[in-house]
C-alpha cells in the first residue's frame, strides 16, 4: 500500500515518537510498501538512518513568525522558503524553538484551528505539496494535536485518515488556561475526522478515550517495537541467539568478572533529562540505597546517566547534583550525555539495572525496551505503561509509585543478588524479542490499516456522518 506518514519533529532533540515513527516507516519499506515519511515544525533526529523527506512542512520559523506578525501570512511563497529550508531549520530549532506547552498555547490552538486560524496559508502549502504527489492509501498523523490536518486530508484525499497517540496528554496538561480548554474542546470536535486512533499502548487507550471523548470503534492498539539491530546480551550466547545456562553477565570481554568485588554494580538512566522523567527521583532513591549499604560496600556502586539535556533544563540537572553532593555522593554520578545510537547500545551494556522512575503515567517507556533488549533488567514505578511492559516481558520489578524508598528497596534487591539480575535479565532479553519488536509492532499497524482500506469510501463517510 501507499502510506503517507506525518511526524513531528522535536527541535533537535532525539524524540520516542520521531524514533518510533521513523523505525515503522523503515520496517514498511522494507516489505515492499511505499511509505513517505513527512516531517512538520523540523526536521527529525533519529539515532538510525532516517527515512523521511528532505522538506519540512509547517515549519517552526514559519509558524512562530505567522502566528506572532500578521504581515508573514501574505509573504509569497518563494520568500516562505527561505526559512522553510531544513539546514536553516534545524540551524536554529535547538536554540531557538520550544517545546514547552506553557509557552505554545496559542500556536496550539492556531493549529487546532485549521484552515480557519491564522497558519491557514500554512495549510494551504500542505494541500499543494499533496497535490503534486502520489494519492496514498491512508494517511498517519502523529499526534491528537495535528488533528486539525485531518480534515482537509480527507477532503483532498478522499482516503482513510489514522492519528496515533503518544504522550500528548502530558502537554494538554500543561498548557495554561485558558488554552488547555480550549485545545480540548477543539480536539474533541474533530475526532469524527479520524477514522482510527492508535494507541501505543493498552494503558493508553482508554486514558485517551475518556480524555478526547474517542469512540470505542474508533479507538486500536499498536504496541511500541524497536529495531534490534546491534542490541544484544552482555553475557554468551549460542549460535541460534538463545540465552547461555550461565546467563547474561554485565561485564565486557576482559572485564572482571561480575562477582568480583572490583566489579562495579551501575544503576542507569536512559532518557530525557527533565523534571518529568523522574532523575530526581531516583538521586533520592540513590542516597537512600547507599546509606543502607553503607560507607564501605563490598561491591563498588555507581549512578550513570545519558539523554538529552536542554538548556532550560540544565539547572535541573545541577540541582540534581547538588543533592547528591549534599549526600556525599558527587563521585558516583556521571552524566554521559546524548548519546548517539552506538553511544546508546554501549551505556546500555555497561549497566546493571535501569531505572526511569517517571513521576506522572508515562504512555510509553521505549527506554524500558532499550534496556531490556541489551538484557539489562528494569525497576519501575508501577504505573502507566511500564506495568505492562514489566509484566509482559517479566523483565523486571514493579515498586509503588511516588515512593523512593520503595525505588530504593527493589534497587537493593538486585544489588545484593547477582543470581536475580541474571534471571530477570534473560527475561527481559528474550519478552522485548517476544513482544516488542518493530516487526511485532508492524503486523499489528498492518492489520488496522488494511482493515481501513478495506472499507469503501461511503461507508468510512456514513460513520464520520454518524459521530
Amino acid at each position: 500500500m501507499r502510506i503517507l506518514s506525518i511526524t513531528a519533529g522535536a527541535a533537535g532533540m532525539y524524540c520516542g515518537s520521531c524514533l518510533r515513527d521513523n523505525s515503522l516507516a523503515v520496517e514498511l519499506l522494507a516489505r515492499g510498501h511505499e511509505v513517505t515519511l513527512l516531517p512538520l515544525y523540523t526536521p527529525t533526529t533519529t539515532d538510525e538512518p532516517s527515512v523521511s523527506r528532505d522538506r519540512v512542512l509547517f515549519g517552526g520559523i514559519s509558524i512562530y513568525l505567522q502566528q506572532y506578525l500578521a504581515p508573514f501570512r501574505r509573504t509569497p511563497r518563494f520568500l516562505d522558503r527561505l526559512w522553510d529550508s531544513p539546514r536553516l531549520i534545524k540551524a536554529l530549532a535547538s536554540r531557538s524553538l520550544s517545546t514547552d506547552p506553557k509557552l505554545l498555547g496559542d500556536l496550539t490552538i492556531s493549529m487546532l484551528e485549521g484552515e480557519r486560524g491564522v497558519l491557514r496559508k500554512e495549510f494551504d502549502k500542505l494541500l499543494e505539496w499533496l497535490a503534486d504527489e502520489p494519492p496514498p492509501d491512508l494517511v498517519n498523523l502523529p499526534n491528537s494535536l495535528l488533528i486539525g490536518l485531518a480534515a482537509p486530508i480527507r477532503k483532498a484525499l478522499n482516503c482513510p485518515v489514522c492519528c496515533t497517540l503518544q504522550g500528548e496528554d502530558l502537554f494538554l496538561e500543561e498548557l495554561v488556561e485558558p488554552y488547555r480548554a480550549r485545545a480540548l474542546e477543539l480536539i474533541r470536535g474533530k475526532v469524527p475526522d479520524v477514522d482510527r486512533f492508535i494507541a501505543v499502548s493498552e494503558y493508553y487507550a482508554p486514558v485517551m478515550s475518556r480524555l478526547l471523548a474517542i469512540p470505542a470503534d474508533r479507538m486500536a492498539v499498536v504496541p511500541l517495537g524497536i529495531n534490534l539491530t546491534g542490541y544484544t546480551g552482555t553475557g554468551l550466547h549460542t549460535q541460534r541467539g538463545d540465552l547461555s545456562p550461565t546467563g547474561l553477565l554485565r561485564s565486557s570481554p576482559g572485564d572482571p568478572s561480575p562477582d568480583a568485588p572490583s566489579h562495579v554494580f551501575r544503576i542507569g538512566y536512559f532518557a530525557r533529562l527533565a523534571p518529568e522523567k523522574g532523575l530526581h527521583v531516583l538521586a533520592d532513591a540513590y542516597a537512600r540505597l547507599r546509606r543502607r549499604i553503607g560507607d564501605a560496600p563490598a561491591q563498588p556502586i555507581r549512578l550513570e546517566a545519558a539523554g538529552y539535556l536542554s538548556r532550560a533544563h540544565v539547572p535541573y540537572l545541577e540541582k540534581v547534583r547538588r543533592s547528591l553532593e549534599r549526600a556525599g555522593l558527587a563521585d558516583e554520578f556521571v552524566y554521559h550525555g546524548a548519546v548517539d545510537r552506538d553511544g546508546k547500545l554501549a551505556f546500555l551494556r555497561s549497566l546493571d539495572v535501569l531505572s526511569v522512575p517517571a513521576p506522572y503515567d508515562e504512555p510509553k517507556g521505549v527506554f524500558l525496551l532499550e534496556a531490556m533488549a541489551s538484557g539489562v533488567p528494569v525497576v519501575q514505578p508501577r504505573r502507566g505503561a511500564f506495568t505492562e511492559i514489566v509484566e509482559k516481558t517479566g523483565g523486571g520489578l514493579l515498586v509503588a509509585a511516588d515512593d523512593p524508598g520503595a525505588l530504593a528497596d527493589g534497587l537493593y534487591s538486585l544489588y545484593q543478588d547477582r543470581a536475580l539480575v541474571d534471571t530477570l535479565g534473560e527475561r527481559a532479553f528474550r519478552g522485548v524479542r517476544q513482544h516488542y519488536s518493530v516487526q511485532h509492532s508492524t503486523d499489528r499497524l498492518l492489520e488496522v490499516y488494511e482493515s481501513l482500506i478495506a472499507r469503501p469510501a461511503a461507508a468510512r463517510d456514513r460513520l464520520a456522518a454518524s459521530h
